[in-house]
């Protein structure tokens, strides 16, 4: 786990209840592996037909009980194929790519500010990208730890059921393959399952759900740091003071916390 992780989470008692911000159940998948679970925090704004496929395809069972089938140490955690190989399709069509989006400035948090460009959130999920004339913002999802991809094959617009999560940052992934989440809880899953192409003795993902489709009992009650607030700028800046001029949007991540419980009547 990544240091600045350990010096938030160390931190979180110190921030208020104006800081967090709830986590939406639509856009929160629910992953249940032999290593733990795994929730991801989903981003259509930057990539809606991967995630609409990614919902469809967990609320149709397709993802349930699939391996871990390439799984690369300092890489990625590969998985999602019906057939648990590489090049494995769902019935339903392939997707275009969506390496790029756009959106208003107002729904994103930027971190990085340069000549050349800006890196931010959308939600707790990274990106690089350029400000518009028009005041929008033109990105591309930034391949940090824990970030959600689709794989495909050679062609950019073979994309369909695979998914994978980064247990390191590559960035030469960006503009390559489209990210559509982030994990926000469960990396150290990400991180301990088994290593091959395939494995040996592979993990699975034993059942996938958006939280919105549990019952409200046992949906994960989460929030995230809000990145709007203050304890989120105030930290922000003692990342920027400890990296310096290296610092970087892959150096981010947003703490995630179990909901309070709610207050007696």
């Amino acid at each position: 786990m990544l240091r600045t992780l350990g010096v938030a989470i160390a931190a979180v008692g110190l921030m208020g209840a104006g800081d967090w911000r709830d986590l939406d159940p639509e856009t929160a998948l629910v992953i249940e592996t032999t290593k733990g679970r795994v929730v991801v925090e989903m981003a259509p704004a930057m990539a809606p037909q991967a995630v609409a496929r990614v919902k469809t395809l967990a609320r149709e069972g397709v993802y349930d009980g699939l391996q871990f089938h390439r799984v690369i140490d300092g890489f990625v955690a590969q998985t999602g194929n019906p057939n648990n190989r590489d090049g494995g399709t769902s019935a339903h069509p392939d997707l275009p790519p969506e390496f790029q989006f756009r959106i208003p400035a107002e729904a994103a948090t930027i971190v990085v500010e340069r000549s050349d460009g800006i890196e931010g959130l959308v939600g707790a999920v990274p990106f690089a990208g350029v400000r518009l004339p028009d005041g929008r913002i033109r990105g591309w999802g930034a391949y940090c730890p824990g970030v959600a991809g689709m794989g495909r094959q050679a062609d950019p617009g073979t994309a369909n059921s695979e998914i994978f999560f980064m247990r390191a940052p590559a960035r030469r992934l960006d503009h390559e393959y489209t990210v559509w989440g982030r994990v926000v809880q469960g990396q150290e899953a990400v991180l301990t399952v088994a290593v091959g192409e395939p494995p040996k003795v592979p993990d699975l993902m034993l059942k996938v759900r958006v939280a919105a489709d549990l019952p409200p009992a046992e949906r994960p009650r989460l929030q995230a740091l809000d990145p709007a607030g203050p304890a989120f700028a105030a930290r922000l800046a003692a990342l920027k003071r400890e990296k310096g001029a290296a610092f970087t949007v892959c150096d981010v991540d947003v703490p995630i916390r179990e909901a309070p419980a709610p207050a007696a009547p």
